[in-house]
């Protein structure tokens, strides 16, 4: 099901993706290319991997106070509500109770408290919870999707503004070299605000009412948001930029198949027959990621003089930290569960693709120090990032038919 409120025209999917075909910028690669990849070879084997229970669950404080400006309150739609990973709530359904109880019994919430965290607190590029704080919980991300949830308005606009207008104060100057750093820094924040707004479009509410609700593609809210004359030629600019996305975070696990494949490693839950099924399953999913063709060189950042890159590597880092910390002032539960995850994960792929020397020098014994690590709340963040990207790029798929029978 899908909703449809457009002027009459022929063109409709050409609005919104004239642009969005042929080689990216900055990169040796194509969108027709990584349509078929992501489509036939990647989305369906990851969509797989992010419903076991080592992926599904994501530990995550909702209750920091934002700390940039006074919090303007959150949004009282009940859409926005977080289901947490507790057994019984007053504001469940009975199915949702139900459902909660078996997916975190004793057993379940008793493994998630026994997996194992190591972190490298130096080079990570996103503010990360204390996982130890009494605020921080599991949420069971197949309970809580992302969504359009009817969070809108000047605080929805606050958030996007600060980080495209307040935290780039520093940066303006930073941006009118349009140097690779520069151009991939606003395209990576401007790829992933994109793949939002493509899930927004494609899960949107159509119709509640007291018997269910209905959720399905808004064509008319995707046009709004990247359709070219309707955004002043912005929108298939914002989707090209979705590509990049996908491009960097693809690179970080092709990057990080070396870590996660040493024996040592793994996807602890307390079932250990899954739990080497999984990892044999992720595995694969990083084979292919590896296996693709035309990945982005990473190298090419961060290349020039080497003091000039090692400030210019550090004012990245802490410009994408100070990003992650706006997600605090989310007013929206569930979309700020979405929003840190989905810069956490971004943040890791950052952390990976820069940290190639580290991960290169991984010594052989398991016993030995490792020289690069990722604690559980990284990889579950990366994978479930990725799948949010390769997500929106499925979606397109279904957008450029539903557009394609707009007369």
């Amino acid at each position: 099901m899908y909703y449809l409120q457009v002027s009459s025209s022929s063109s409709a999917a050409h609005g919104c993706f004239c642009q969005v075909t042929g080689s990216l910028d900055d990169c040796a690669c194509d969108v027709e290319t990584i349509d078929a990849f992501n489509n036939e070879r990647l989305f369906p084997k990851l969509q797989k991997l992010l419903e076991s229970d080592y992926f599904r669950f994501y530990k995550v404080n909702l209750n920091k106070p934002c700390p940039f400006w006074t919090d303007n309150g959150l949004c009282g739609q009940k859409n926005c509500a977080v289901i947490p990973c507790t057994p019984v709530s007053i504001f469940l359904t009975l199915l949702d109770i139900l459902v909660v109880v078996s997916l975190c019994s004793k057993e379940t919430r008793q493994a998630l408290l026994e997996w194992n965290k190591h972190d490298d607190e130096a080079e990570r590029f996103c503010v990360i919870d204390d996982e130890e704080s009494p605020d921080s919980q599991y949420v069971d991300l197949l309970l809580n999707p992302e969504r359009f949830t009817g969070y809108k308005g000047p605080e929805a606009w606050q958030i996007w503004n600060s980080i495209y207008e307040e935290n780039w104060k520093t940066f303006y100057s930073w941006l009118d070299g349009q140097c690779v750093e520069k151009r991939a820094f606003f395209r990576l924040v401007s790829g992933l605000h994109s793949s939002i707004n493509i899930h927004l479009s494609a899960r949107y509410l159509l119709d509640d009412n007291w018997f269910q609700k209905k959720w399905g593609h808004n064509v008319s809210e995707f046009q709004q948001r990247f359709d070219a004359q309707l955004t002043n030629g912005e929108g298939p600019k914002r989707l090209r930029n979705l590509y990049f996305l996908y491009l960097i975070e693809l690179r970080a696990l092709a990057k990080v198949l070396p870590l996660l494949q040493r024996p040592s490693f793994q996807l602890y839950t307390g079932q250990p027959t899954q739990d080497r099924q999984h990892k044999r399953v992720l595995l694969e999913l990083l084979q292919v990621a590896k296996s693709f063709p035309l990945h982005f060189d990473e190298t090419s950042l961060f290349a020039g003089n080497k003091e000039e890159a090692v400030n210019l590597k550090e004012d990245f880092r802490l410009t994408f930290r100070n990003i992650s910390r706006i997600m605090d002032c989310v007013g929206c539960f569930k979309c700020r569960l979405w929003g840190k995850l989905q810069t956490q994960g971004l943040g890791t792929a950052l952390k990976i693709l820069f940290s190639e020397r580290q991960i290169e020098a991984l010594p052989k014994s398991s016993s030995a120090r490792l020289t690069f690590q990722l604690s559980r709340q990284e990889i579950v963040s990366l994978l479930n990032a990725f799948g949010r990207i390769s997500t929106s790029i499925r979606e397109l798929e279904n957008f450029r038919s539903l557009l394609s029978k707009v007369r």
